[in-house]
């Protein structure tokens, strides 16, 4: 009999300021950084004001991270330390490995109309891969396949497999499965996952059911200010789910489609050592990396 993931817990999204202005709503983050691995943050940039994300992200370091970059509306211009420049538009993925140090910027623009809509989902690297070459593995919308179900379920495949179609972003160390999933109105998706590995959902269009049974249950909203327990049945826009492990998520949409996405990933099961945009192991190598940056040496020299 298959074990369906239960719901662990529920975030709503939050509001906050990042970059050089940028209002964005954080599904996650810093704090809950311990729930979440592989996954360290999650942020929603959608938005149809072009002051809430026109000042954008000028240049500023990583090191210890991947950073996913999917857009749904619009156009980020980025560049890089690298040399590297181009611009990531409607449907378009940028999965950008930081390893050993990048320095980038990431510029928001919009569509013709005002709108900029995307995400960004930030991954850990273990300590054996912290250190690596940076690289990117950027994808456009028509490289990402897309699963289509008897009942009109649509799967878009970034990474990971499902019923033999692969995503194209591969080789990533924490075998990630990164989904774009639409279900029709009272619609039910069912997908087997690996026991022992994150899932988590985030919904970015309608609300539907992500447990099993549609029955009550209870769960922590993790608001602005205060948390406070709440029983519910439906999970709706901005709001994140922290499944528990299991063999299955199922997910059933209500009287109106549903549109989530879909992470999963290898734990790694280290320490984390945190500061904004650098993420290693120890204090010791934050503090150095820091020195690097004031030094010039950050990013470093890679055999071809």
């Amino acid at each position: 009999m298959t074990e369906y993931r239960k719901i662990k817990k529920v975030f709503k999204s939050k509001a906050t300021l990042e970059g050089a202005g940028v209002h964005l709503k954080r599904a996650f983050g810093f704090h809950e950084v311990k729930m979440f691995d592989p996954f360290l943050l999650l942020d929603d940039f959608r938005s149809n004001n072009p002051e809430y994300y026109m000042k954008g992200f000028p240049w500023h370091p990583h090191r210890g991270i991947e950073t996913i970059t999917y857009v749904l509306k619009g156009n980020v211009e980025h560049g890089d330390s690298m040399g590297n420049n181009g611009v990531i538009s409607s449907g378009d993925i940028q999965w950008m490995t930081a390893g050993s140090g990048i320095i980038h910027q990431e510029m928001p623009k919009g569509d013709n109309g005002g709108g900029m809509y995307g995400f960004q989902l930030w991954a850990n690297l273990p300590s054996s891969h912290k250190m690596i070459d940076p690289r990117y593995q950027d994808v456009k919308s028509g490289q990402v396949p897309e699963v289509t179900r008897q009942n009109g379920t649509k799967i878009k495949v970034v990474a990971g497999e499902i019923e033999g179609v692969k995503g194209p972003v591969t080789d990533i160390v924490t075998n990630p499965q990164y989904l774009d999933v639409t279900l029709p109105a009272n619609s039910e998706f069912v997908l087997p996952t690996t026991k022992g590995h994150m899932v988590i959902g985030y919904v970015i269009d309608g609300k539907g059911y992500f447990t099993r049974e549609k029955d009550l249950f209870s769960y922590e909203v993790e608001g602005n200010s205060h948390s406070n327990s709440e029983k519910s049945q439906i999970i709706d826009n901005e709001s994140l789910v922290l499944f528990e492990d299991g063999e299955a998520v199922q997910v059933t949409a209500s009287d109106e489609p549903v549109r989530f996405l879909l992470f999963s990933g290898k734990p790694i099961g280290e320490p984390i050592a945190w500061y904004g945009p650098i993420v290693m192991n120890r204090e010791g190598e934050l503090r150095t990396a820091f020195e690097e940056l004031e030094r010039g040496t950050f990013v470093k020299k890679h055999e071809a």
